[in-house]
């Protein structure tokens, strides 16, 4: 992904709730951390509150809601047809509680972003936390992936690892989970933004050679 002219790097976000992840990267941009502008935040649920942290902003906030449609893939084309309107450079899903269609996926193919609170490849799909207490694992975290048809399954960007306590319950890992999501994401946003990862036919290059591990962040980490 070659890097567009300062600034001109736009995104659309997809989000169904709070937007806390939303916010990670709207604050990073603010900062000037990140070069470039959310030019849309859509939402399948018109209570999202995150469609306020969008307005606040002056971005674009869109309903789309799922419940209107009779199937997925119609569901999937209308929003496709949204995001496109944007002419965006990276899709960002942002606690977007929708699986997505394989055609929807392929048409955004290496621009499509998603996180997942697990250390993939363990722990796909829902309850994570619990299963990594249950599974009795010493550390736990959130990765960023490119997403592909397969559920959770895409090239790993960045993870990032917390430690698991003796006394954490699925409650409290989560707390921590999302405090490093909000590090981590942001990353990821930012050198798909510099124009240092190319995603091609599902290899990854990173500052041109070939991204064999993705990159680690502990909590503790600045």
């Amino acid at each position: 992904m070659s890097k567009p002219d300062s600034n001109d790097f736009k995104i659309v976000v997809l989000i169904s709730g709070s937007g806390s992840n939303l916010q990670a990267i709207l604050d990073n941009i603010e900062s000037g951390n990140i070069d470039a502008k959310i030019t849309a935040v859509i939402s399948n649920r018109a209570n999202a509150y995150g469609l306020e942290r969008a307005e606040k902003y002056g971005i674009d906030a869109k309903v789309l809601d799922h419940t209107h449609y009779e199937s997925r893939e119609e569901f999937d084309l209308e929003l496709q047809t949204l995001i496109d309107s944007y002419t965006p450079d990276l899709i960002v899903l942002a606690g977007f509680m929708r699986i997505l269609s394989d055609g929807f996926v392929e048409h955004y193919n290496g621009k499509l972003i998603n996180i997942h609170p697990s250390l993939l490849p363990l722990y796909k799909g829902l309850d994570t936390h619990q299963r990594a207490l249950t599974d009795k694992q010493s550390d736990h975290g959130a990765s960023v992936h490119f997403v592909i048809p397969e559920l959770d399954a895409g090239k790993v960007i960045i993870q990032g690892i917390v430690d698991i306590k003796e006394d954490d319950d699925a409650e409290s890992l989560a707390q921590r989970v999302h405090q490093i999501e909000h590090k981590i994401y942001p990353h990821a946003v930012k050198i798909l933004a510099e124009g240092r990862l190319a995603y091609n036919n599902g290899d990854v290059l990173y500052d041109g050679k070939p991204m064999l591990d993705s990159l680690k962040k502990r909590l503790t980490d600045s």
